[in-house]
Protein backbone atom coordinates (compact mmCIF):
# COMPACT_ATOMS: atom_id res chain seq x y z
CA UNK A 1 0.00 0.00 0.00
CA UNK A 2 1.53 3.50 -0.99
CA UNK A 3 1.95 6.11 1.84
CA UNK A 4 -0.22 8.87 1.99
CA UNK A 5 1.50 12.49 1.93
CA UNK A 6 0.50 14.89 4.82
CA UNK A 7 -2.20 16.85 3.62
CA UNK A 8 -0.52 20.29 3.86
CA UNK A 9 -1.49 22.81 6.03
CA UNK A 10 -3.45 26.07 6.25
CA UNK A 11 -1.47 29.31 5.93
CA UNK A 12 -0.72 30.08 9.61
CA UNK A 13 -1.77 28.83 12.85
CA UNK A 14 -5.51 27.37 13.13
CA UNK A 15 -7.23 29.79 15.80
CA UNK A 16 -7.61 28.31 18.99
CA UNK A 17 -11.12 27.57 20.59
CA UNK A 18 -12.42 24.63 21.60
CA UNK A 19 -9.70 23.31 24.17
CA UNK A 20 -5.91 24.14 24.86
CA UNK A 21 -3.42 23.58 22.58
CA UNK A 22 -1.39 20.60 23.45
CA UNK A 23 2.25 20.87 20.97
CA UNK A 24 3.26 24.22 22.90
CA UNK A 25 6.82 24.18 24.53
CA UNK A 26 5.29 25.00 27.70
CA UNK A 27 3.49 21.98 27.97
CA UNK A 28 6.33 19.76 26.53
CA UNK A 29 8.45 21.39 29.58
CA UNK A 30 5.62 20.68 32.02
CA UNK A 31 5.64 16.87 30.97
CA UNK A 32 9.35 16.53 31.26
CA UNK A 33 9.18 18.04 34.66
CA UNK A 34 6.16 16.15 36.07
CA UNK A 35 5.49 13.30 34.55
CA UNK A 36 7.49 10.15 35.51
CA UNK A 37 9.15 7.28 33.47
CA UNK A 38 6.31 4.72 33.40
CA UNK A 39 3.69 7.80 32.15
CA UNK A 40 5.70 9.13 29.95
CA UNK A 41 5.79 5.53 28.19
CA UNK A 42 2.07 5.09 28.32
CA UNK A 43 1.48 8.49 26.45
CA UNK A 44 3.97 7.70 24.05
CA UNK A 45 1.60 3.99 23.04
CA UNK A 46 -1.00 6.45 22.97
CA UNK A 47 0.38 8.62 20.64
CA UNK A 48 1.71 5.31 18.91
CA UNK A 49 -1.52 3.52 18.13
CA UNK A 50 -4.29 6.26 17.83
CA UNK A 51 -4.91 8.54 15.16
CA UNK A 52 -3.49 11.98 15.70
CA UNK A 53 -5.83 14.83 15.92
CA UNK A 54 -5.62 18.07 17.44
CA UNK A 55 -6.90 18.96 20.74
CA UNK A 56 -6.41 15.89 22.22
CA UNK A 57 -3.01 14.24 20.63
CA UNK A 58 -0.40 13.74 22.29
CA UNK A 59 -2.24 13.44 25.91
CA UNK A 60 -1.66 15.99 28.56
CA UNK A 61 -1.10 13.00 31.18
CA UNK A 62 -2.51 9.34 31.98
CA UNK A 63 -5.08 8.63 34.57
CA UNK A 64 -5.89 5.82 36.46
CA UNK A 65 -9.24 6.78 38.87
CA UNK A 66 -11.93 9.09 38.75
CA UNK A 67 -14.04 9.35 41.63
CA UNK A 68 -16.18 12.02 42.90
CA UNK A 69 -15.10 15.25 41.89
CA UNK A 70 -11.45 13.93 41.83
CA UNK A 71 -8.95 12.22 38.84
CA UNK A 72 -5.95 10.84 39.69
CA UNK A 73 -3.39 10.22 37.43
CA UNK A 74 -0.77 6.82 37.32
CA UNK A 75 1.68 8.42 39.76
CA UNK A 76 -0.89 8.37 42.62
CA UNK A 77 -1.83 12.43 42.13
CA UNK A 78 -4.90 13.57 43.02
CA UNK A 79 -6.72 16.66 40.78
CA UNK A 80 -10.18 18.15 41.41
CA UNK A 81 -11.47 17.97 38.12
CA UNK A 82 -12.81 21.25 36.94
CA UNK A 83 -13.44 20.11 32.84
CA UNK A 84 -14.66 16.99 32.81
CA UNK A 85 -15.77 17.41 29.19
CA UNK A 86 -18.99 17.71 31.09
CA UNK A 87 -20.07 14.69 31.68
CA UNK A 88 -19.24 14.22 35.59
CA UNK A 89 -22.78 16.20 36.88
CA UNK A 90 -23.13 13.89 39.80
CA UNK A 91 -19.36 13.06 40.10
CA UNK A 92 -17.29 9.82 38.92
CA UNK A 93 -18.43 6.67 39.59
CA UNK A 94 -21.59 7.43 41.70
CA UNK A 95 -22.30 4.58 43.74
CA UNK A 96 -26.50 4.78 43.05
CA UNK A 97 -25.38 4.75 39.45
CA UNK A 98 -22.70 2.08 39.17
CA UNK A 99 -25.24 -0.11 41.03
CA UNK A 100 -28.16 0.32 38.58
CA UNK A 101 -26.11 -0.31 35.66
CA UNK A 102 -25.04 -3.59 36.90
CA UNK A 103 -28.27 -4.35 37.86
CA UNK A 104 -29.80 -3.63 34.69
CA UNK A 105 -26.86 -5.63 33.09
CA UNK A 106 -28.00 -8.66 34.91
CA UNK A 107 -31.45 -8.07 33.80
CA UNK A 108 -31.60 -7.54 30.14
CA UNK A 109 -28.23 -5.93 28.63
CA UNK A 110 -29.27 -5.08 25.23
CA UNK A 111 -32.44 -5.08 23.34
CA UNK A 112 -32.41 -5.45 19.43
CA UNK A 113 -33.67 -1.80 17.80
CA UNK A 114 -37.12 -3.17 16.88
CA UNK A 115 -38.36 -4.13 19.96
CA UNK A 116 -39.22 -1.72 22.71
CA UNK A 117 -37.57 -2.28 26.38
CA UNK A 118 -38.90 -0.74 29.50
CA UNK A 119 -36.01 1.16 30.55
CA UNK A 120 -35.87 3.49 27.43
CA UNK A 121 -39.33 3.95 27.29
CA UNK A 122 -39.28 5.02 30.52
CA UNK A 123 -36.21 7.37 30.12
CA UNK A 124 -38.70 9.00 27.77
CA UNK A 125 -41.14 9.58 29.47
CA UNK A 126 -39.12 11.18 31.91
CA UNK A 127 -37.31 13.70 29.63
CA UNK A 128 -40.76 14.43 28.25
CA UNK A 129 -41.76 14.92 31.83
CA UNK A 130 -38.67 17.32 32.66
CA UNK A 131 -38.68 19.14 29.34
CA UNK A 132 -38.78 22.54 28.85
CA UNK A 133 -41.20 23.05 26.75
CA UNK A 134 -44.27 20.59 27.94
CA UNK A 135 -44.52 17.59 26.78
CA UNK A 136 -41.88 16.31 23.95
CA UNK A 137 -41.61 13.15 21.93
CA UNK A 138 -37.58 11.71 21.65
CA UNK A 139 -34.94 9.80 19.90
CA UNK A 140 -31.87 8.61 21.45
CA UNK A 141 -28.23 8.57 19.72
CA UNK A 142 -24.85 7.64 21.40
CA UNK A 143 -23.27 10.73 21.30
CA UNK A 144 -24.27 14.68 20.93
CA UNK A 145 -22.43 15.08 17.37
CA UNK A 146 -25.25 12.96 16.40
CA UNK A 147 -28.32 13.75 18.51
CA UNK A 148 -27.66 17.39 16.96
CA UNK A 149 -27.78 15.73 13.22
CA UNK A 150 -30.92 14.31 14.16
CA UNK A 151 -32.51 17.39 15.27
CA UNK A 152 -31.16 19.38 12.13
CA UNK A 153 -33.49 16.41 9.60
CA UNK A 154 -36.33 16.70 12.04
CA UNK A 155 -36.14 20.25 11.34
CA UNK A 156 -36.05 19.95 7.63
CA UNK A 157 -38.78 16.94 7.46
CA UNK A 158 -41.24 19.79 9.43
CA UNK A 159 -40.21 22.91 7.22
CA UNK A 160 -39.34 21.73 3.85
CA UNK A 161 -36.05 23.69 3.96
CA UNK A 162 -32.82 22.50 4.42
CA UNK A 163 -30.15 25.14 5.65
CA UNK A 164 -29.42 25.92 9.00
CA UNK A 165 -27.73 28.80 10.76
CA UNK A 166 -25.58 29.37 13.89
CA UNK A 167 -22.87 31.14 15.55
CA UNK A 168 -19.04 31.15 14.54
CA UNK A 169 -17.03 30.09 17.49
CA UNK A 170 -19.99 27.43 18.55
CA UNK A 171 -19.15 23.95 18.51
CA UNK A 172 -21.84 21.63 18.06
CA UNK A 173 -20.19 18.30 17.19
CA UNK A 174 -17.45 16.53 15.25
CA UNK A 175 -19.52 15.13 12.36
CA UNK A 176 -19.50 15.92 8.89
CA UNK A 177 -23.05 17.91 9.48
CA UNK A 178 -22.72 18.67 13.01
CA UNK A 179 -18.79 20.50 12.13
CA UNK A 180 -21.08 22.09 9.47
CA UNK A 181 -22.92 23.54 11.94
CA UNK A 182 -20.44 24.37 14.54
CA UNK A 183 -17.89 27.62 13.53
CA UNK A 184 -14.21 26.58 14.71
CA UNK A 185 -11.26 26.42 12.55
CA UNK A 186 -10.55 23.04 14.17
CA UNK A 187 -13.05 21.01 13.16
CA UNK A 188 -14.38 22.72 9.96
CA UNK A 189 -11.86 23.67 7.95
CA UNK A 190 -8.69 22.27 6.38
CA UNK A 191 -8.58 18.80 5.23
CA UNK A 192 -12.19 17.95 6.86
CA UNK A 193 -13.79 20.37 4.21
CA UNK A 194 -16.04 20.91 2.76
CA UNK A 195 -19.01 20.51 4.91
CA UNK A 196 -22.76 20.45 3.84
CA UNK A 197 -24.08 22.77 2.60
CA UNK A 198 -26.75 25.79 3.33
CA UNK A 199 -24.77 26.09 7.01
CA UNK A 200 -25.23 29.87 7.39
CA UNK A 201 -23.47 31.40 10.25
CA UNK A 202 -23.36 35.27 12.05
CA UNK A 203 -21.15 36.84 14.59
CA UNK A 204 -22.17 35.71 18.30
CA UNK A 205 -23.40 38.14 20.65
CA UNK A 206 -20.32 38.90 22.91
CA UNK A 207 -19.19 41.53 25.84
CA UNK A 208 -15.70 41.80 25.61
CA UNK A 209 -14.62 42.04 22.08
CA UNK A 210 -17.90 42.36 20.78
CA UNK A 211 -17.66 41.41 17.16
CA UNK A 212 -20.65 44.04 15.89
CA UNK A 213 -18.44 46.42 18.08
CA UNK A 214 -20.72 47.70 20.91
CA UNK A 215 -19.57 49.07 23.64
CA UNK A 216 -21.31 46.54 26.56
CA UNK A 217 -22.80 42.91 26.30
CA UNK A 218 -26.44 44.68 26.00
CA UNK A 219 -25.90 46.30 23.08
CA UNK A 220 -23.76 43.50 21.50
CA UNK A 221 -26.93 41.34 22.25
CA UNK A 222 -29.42 43.65 20.76
CA UNK A 223 -26.56 43.80 17.68
CA UNK A 224 -26.49 39.69 17.26
CA UNK A 225 -30.56 39.59 17.33
CA UNK A 226 -30.94 42.14 14.98
CA UNK A 227 -28.61 40.50 12.25
CA UNK A 228 -30.46 36.99 12.99
CA UNK A 229 -33.34 38.57 12.22
CA UNK A 230 -31.61 40.60 8.67
CA UNK A 231 -30.15 36.53 7.90
CA UNK A 232 -33.68 35.02 8.56
CA UNK A 233 -35.41 37.63 6.34
CA UNK A 234 -32.39 37.87 3.62
CA UNK A 235 -32.36 33.59 3.10
CA UNK A 236 -36.10 33.02 3.36
CA UNK A 237 -35.14 29.34 3.97
CA UNK A 238 -33.95 28.74 7.26
CA UNK A 239 -35.19 25.68 8.41
CA UNK A 240 -33.39 25.94 11.71
CA UNK A 241 -31.14 27.92 13.92
CA UNK A 242 -28.61 26.04 15.92
CA UNK A 243 -27.37 27.25 19.20
CA UNK A 244 -25.93 26.72 22.76
CA UNK A 245 -28.27 29.03 25.30
CA UNK A 246 -25.42 29.83 27.29
CA UNK A 247 -22.23 29.95 24.85
CA UNK A 248 -19.71 27.32 26.13
CA UNK A 249 -16.88 30.64 26.40
CA UNK A 250 -18.79 31.16 28.27
CA UNK A 251 -20.65 34.36 27.41
CA UNK A 252 -24.51 34.74 29.50
CA UNK A 253 -26.74 36.05 27.02
CA UNK A 254 -27.91 39.64 27.72
CA UNK A 255 -31.41 39.84 29.15
CA UNK A 256 -34.14 39.72 26.25
CA UNK A 257 -32.03 38.59 23.94
CA UNK A 258 -33.84 35.19 23.34
CA UNK A 259 -37.06 36.59 23.55
CA UNK A 260 -35.99 38.72 20.59
CA UNK A 261 -34.43 35.68 18.66
CA UNK A 262 -37.66 33.22 19.53
CA UNK A 263 -39.88 36.06 17.99
CA UNK A 264 -37.95 36.41 14.70
CA UNK A 265 -37.90 32.63 14.59
CA UNK A 266 -41.43 32.64 14.39
CA UNK A 267 -42.10 35.66 12.23
CA UNK A 268 -39.50 33.67 9.54
CA UNK A 269 -40.76 29.84 10.48
CA UNK A 270 -37.16 28.81 11.37
CA UNK A 271 -37.51 26.55 14.14
CA UNK A 272 -34.83 27.05 17.25
CA UNK A 273 -32.62 24.06 18.28
CA UNK A 274 -30.41 24.73 21.94
CA UNK A 275 -27.77 22.57 21.92
CA UNK A 276 -28.10 21.34 25.85
CA UNK A 277 -25.65 19.40 25.54
CA UNK A 278 -22.91 20.66 27.94
CA UNK A 279 -24.94 22.81 30.25
CA UNK A 280 -28.39 20.92 30.67
CA UNK A 281 -29.60 18.62 33.14
CA UNK A 282 -28.45 21.39 35.55
CA UNK A 283 -25.32 22.57 34.89
CA UNK A 284 -26.04 26.39 35.06
CA UNK A 285 -28.23 26.30 38.40
CA UNK A 286 -31.57 25.38 36.83
CA UNK A 287 -32.35 21.85 34.99
CA UNK A 288 -31.68 23.32 31.44
CA UNK A 289 -29.90 26.53 30.57
CA UNK A 290 -32.32 28.52 28.31
CA UNK A 291 -34.78 28.34 31.62
CA UNK A 292 -32.81 31.72 32.66
CA UNK A 293 -34.27 33.29 29.80
CA UNK A 294 -37.51 31.90 30.10
CA UNK A 295 -37.68 30.90 26.27
CA UNK A 296 -38.22 27.01 24.83
CA UNK A 297 -36.82 25.87 21.57
CA UNK A 298 -38.94 23.69 19.32
CA UNK A 299 -36.17 20.94 19.84
CA UNK A 300 -33.47 20.63 22.83
CA UNK A 301 -30.55 18.39 22.38
CA UNK A 302 -29.07 16.79 25.63
CA UNK A 303 -25.45 14.43 25.51
CA UNK A 304 -22.65 13.98 27.72
CA UNK A 305 -23.76 14.05 31.56
CA UNK A 306 -26.70 11.86 30.89
CA UNK A 307 -24.69 9.23 30.40
CA UNK A 308 -23.41 9.91 34.32
CA UNK A 309 -20.22 9.78 33.42
CA UNK A 310 -19.64 6.56 32.62
CA UNK A 311 -22.12 5.31 29.38
CA UNK A 312 -22.46 7.34 26.28
CA UNK A 313 -26.20 8.37 25.46
CA UNK A 314 -27.60 11.73 23.94
CA UNK A 315 -31.13 12.39 23.49
CA UNK A 316 -33.77 14.63 21.13
CA UNK A 317 -35.94 16.32 22.78
CA UNK A 318 -38.73 17.37 19.92
CA UNK A 319 -42.24 19.33 20.30
CA UNK A 320 -45.16 16.32 19.66
CA UNK A 321 -46.55 18.85 16.53
CA UNK A 322 -42.53 17.77 15.17
CA UNK A 323 -43.21 14.10 14.78
CA UNK A 324 -43.05 14.27 11.18
CA UNK A 325 -40.57 11.67 10.01
CA UNK A 326 -42.25 8.00 10.07
CA UNK A 327 -41.74 6.97 6.89
CA UNK A 328 -38.00 7.67 7.10
CA UNK A 329 -34.82 7.08 9.39
CA UNK A 330 -33.60 9.55 11.27
CA UNK A 331 -31.61 7.93 13.56
CA UNK A 332 -32.51 4.27 13.88
CA UNK A 333 -28.64 3.98 15.34
CA UNK A 334 -28.05 0.44 17.08
CA UNK A 335 -27.63 1.30 20.36
CA UNK A 336 -30.25 3.90 20.57
CA UNK A 337 -32.59 2.39 22.79
CA UNK A 338 -29.93 0.35 24.94
CA UNK A 339 -31.40 -0.90 28.18
CA UNK A 340 -28.48 -0.53 29.65
CA UNK A 341 -27.50 3.13 28.56
CA UNK A 342 -31.26 4.31 28.94
CA UNK A 343 -31.29 2.77 32.87
CA UNK A 344 -27.58 4.59 33.10
CA UNK A 345 -29.72 7.99 31.69
CA UNK A 346 -32.84 7.70 33.61
CA UNK A 347 -30.90 7.13 37.27
CA UNK A 348 -28.37 9.95 36.19
CA UNK A 349 -31.74 12.17 36.16
CA UNK A 350 -32.75 10.60 39.46
CA UNK A 351 -29.90 11.31 41.22
CA UNK A 352 -29.61 14.69 39.73
CA UNK A 353 -32.92 15.45 41.27
CA UNK A 354 -32.95 13.36 44.72
CA UNK A 355 -30.31 15.36 45.66
CA UNK A 356 -30.77 18.34 44.84
CA UNK A 357 -28.08 19.11 42.67
CA UNK A 358 -29.41 21.63 40.26
CA UNK A 359 -30.00 23.87 43.50
CA UNK A 360 -26.45 22.54 45.28
CA UNK A 361 -25.20 24.46 41.71
CA UNK A 362 -27.10 27.37 41.27
CA UNK A 363 -26.09 28.10 45.06
CA UNK A 364 -22.35 27.10 45.01
CA UNK A 365 -22.33 28.74 41.81
CA UNK A 366 -22.82 31.80 43.25
CA UNK A 367 -20.36 31.95 45.72
CA UNK A 368 -17.98 31.04 43.47
CA UNK A 369 -18.36 34.08 41.09
CA UNK A 370 -18.59 36.23 44.53
CA UNK A 371 -15.50 35.47 45.32
CA UNK A 372 -13.87 35.65 41.57
CA UNK A 373 -15.15 39.04 41.63
CA UNK A 374 -12.86 39.65 44.98
CA UNK A 375 -10.01 37.88 43.21
CA UNK A 376 -10.48 40.10 40.20
CA UNK A 377 -10.37 43.27 42.42
CA UNK A 378 -6.82 41.49 43.89
CA UNK A 379 -5.42 40.42 40.16
CA UNK A 380 -5.12 42.72 37.55
CA UNK A 381 -5.10 40.48 34.80
CA UNK A 382 -8.42 38.65 35.31
CA UNK A 383 -9.99 40.86 33.18
CA UNK A 384 -13.89 39.64 32.95
CA UNK A 385 -15.53 36.94 35.42
CA UNK A 386 -18.43 35.79 34.04
CA UNK A 387 -20.76 32.66 34.09
CA UNK A 388 -24.17 30.72 35.37
CA UNK A 389 -24.11 28.02 37.90
CA UNK A 390 -20.79 25.84 37.38
CA UNK A 391 -20.37 27.14 34.20
CA UNK A 392 -17.58 29.60 34.79
CA UNK A 393 -15.28 31.75 32.29
CA UNK A 394 -12.29 33.74 33.92
CA UNK A 395 -10.50 36.12 31.24
CA UNK A 396 -7.13 36.61 31.42
CA UNK A 397 -5.65 40.53 30.07
CA UNK A 398 -2.35 41.56 29.71
CA UNK A 399 -4.07 45.12 30.64
CA UNK A 400 -7.85 46.09 31.41
CA UNK A 401 -8.24 48.80 29.92
CA UNK A 402 -7.62 47.59 26.24
CA UNK A 403 -8.80 43.65 27.15
CA UNK A 404 -6.18 42.55 24.95
CA UNK A 405 -6.16 38.33 25.60
CA UNK A 406 -3.08 36.93 27.64
CA UNK A 407 -3.23 33.40 26.47
CA UNK A 408 0.52 32.73 27.17
CA UNK A 409 -0.45 33.63 30.79
CA UNK A 410 -3.48 31.33 30.89
CA UNK A 411 -1.54 28.55 29.67
CA UNK A 412 0.77 29.03 32.42
CA UNK A 413 -1.72 29.02 34.46
CA UNK A 414 -2.81 26.08 33.86
CA UNK A 415 0.27 24.29 34.21
CA UNK A 416 0.58 25.80 37.75
CA UNK A 417 -2.60 24.87 39.21
CA UNK A 418 -1.92 21.25 37.81
CA UNK A 419 1.02 21.47 40.11
CA UNK A 420 -1.61 22.59 42.97
CA UNK A 421 -4.30 20.12 41.99
CA UNK A 422 -6.52 21.60 40.14
CA UNK A 423 -7.34 20.26 36.57
CA UNK A 424 -8.80 22.68 33.81
CA UNK A 425 -8.89 23.81 30.50
CA UNK A 426 -8.89 26.81 28.78
CA UNK A 427 -10.78 28.01 25.68
CA UNK A 428 -10.81 30.80 23.20
CA UNK A 429 -6.58 31.24 23.98
CA UNK A 430 -6.84 32.91 26.97
CA UNK A 431 -10.11 32.17 29.01
CA UNK A 432 -9.85 29.48 32.02
CA UNK A 433 -13.08 27.23 31.85
CA UNK A 434 -14.37 26.20 34.84
CA UNK A 435 -16.65 23.49 34.64
CA UNK A 436 -16.68 21.30 38.09
CA UNK A 437 -19.35 18.60 39.11
CA UNK A 438 -22.52 19.43 40.48
CA UNK A 439 -21.75 17.50 43.68
CA UNK A 440 -19.16 20.04 44.55
CA UNK A 441 -19.27 21.57 47.99
CA UNK A 442 -19.25 25.08 48.82
CA UNK A 443 -15.64 24.54 50.60
CA UNK A 444 -14.17 22.70 48.29
CA UNK A 445 -14.99 25.50 45.33
CA UNK A 446 -13.22 28.02 47.41
CA UNK A 447 -10.41 25.90 47.95
CA UNK A 448 -10.23 25.15 44.20
CA UNK A 449 -10.29 29.10 43.46
CA UNK A 450 -7.78 29.69 45.88
CA UNK A 451 -5.30 27.33 44.23
CA UNK A 452 -6.35 29.38 40.96
CA UNK A 453 -5.49 32.49 42.40
CA UNK A 454 -2.47 31.15 43.37
CA UNK A 455 -1.83 29.73 40.62
CA UNK A 456 -2.48 33.20 38.29
CA UNK A 457 0.04 34.71 41.00
CA UNK A 458 3.09 32.06 40.40
CA UNK A 459 2.47 32.12 36.19
CA UNK A 460 2.86 35.35 36.20
CA UNK A 461 6.03 35.51 39.01
CA UNK A 462 7.69 33.08 36.25
CA UNK A 463 6.55 35.59 33.14
CA UNK A 464 8.27 38.53 35.24
CA UNK A 465 11.52 36.07 35.68
CA UNK A 466 11.57 35.06 31.88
Amino acid sequence: MRRQKTPPSRTGAVAQSEGDTNLTSRRAAWQARALDADTRALLAEDERYFLRQSVSTPCLNAIAKAEGIFIEDVAGRRYMDFHGNNVHHIGYGHPRLKKAIAEQMEALPFAPRRYANAPAVALAKKLSAISPFGAAKVLFTTGGSDAIEVAVKIARAATGRHKTLSFWDAFHGAGIGAAALSGEALFRSGPAAPLVAGAVHVAPFGGTRCPYGTANAEASGKACAAMIEYVLEREGDIACLVAEPIRAVPYVPPAGFWARVRAACDRHGTLLVFDEIPTGLGKTGKMFACQHDGVAPDILVLGKALGGGILPIAAVLARPELDVGAEWAFGHYTHEKNPVTARAALTTIEIIEDEGLVENAARVGAVALQRLDQLKARIPAIGDVRGRGLVIGVELVRNRAGMEPDPDLAEAAMYAALDRGLSFKTTMGNVLALTPPLTITEDEMLRALDILAAAIEDAQAESRQA
